[in-house]
């Protein structure tokens, strides 16, 4: 099995950052690749962002390109989801997963393909 705990979340005004960080633990759990996902009120979980194992490779859903940036530290088995100039549309419940295959996907890094998410954590950007 693998845990995987967010935390970082909370209300931030716009243009605001919050760092997100998803510890992983458990007996299955590598260097494996990992997402991060949003689902807003009303709206169908989406795809943020992707890193992979070995070169961590990185994805980023087009309407967070040079806003955010997703990081790994293997020797913490933890991601990473720096958030800047954050906009009250990026308000959601944010959610990191992982499964036990070490790439994203490429172009198809977006779908939601993992057995393992974490609770959940809220993000709200409002002044």
């Amino acid at each position: 099995q693998v845990q995987l705990v967010e935390s970082g979340g909370g209300l931030v005004q716009p243009g605001g950052s919050l760092r997100l960080s998803c510890a992983a633990s458990g007996s299955r759990f590598g260097p494996n690749a990992m997402g991060w996902y949003r689902q807003a009120p009303g709206k169908q979980r989406e795809g943020v962002s992707c890193i992979s194992s070995g070169y961590g490779s990185t994805y980023y859903v087009d309407s967070v390109k040079g806003q955010f940036t997703i990081s790994r530290d293997n020797a913490k088995n933890t991601v990473y989801l720096q958030m800047n100039s954050l906009k009250p549309e990026d308000t959601a419940v944010y959610y990191c997963a992982t499964d036990l295959f070490r790439y994203c996907g490429g172009g198809n890094w977006y779908i939601p393909k993992y057995n393992y998410w974490g609770q959940g954590i809220q993000v709200t950007v409002s002044s």
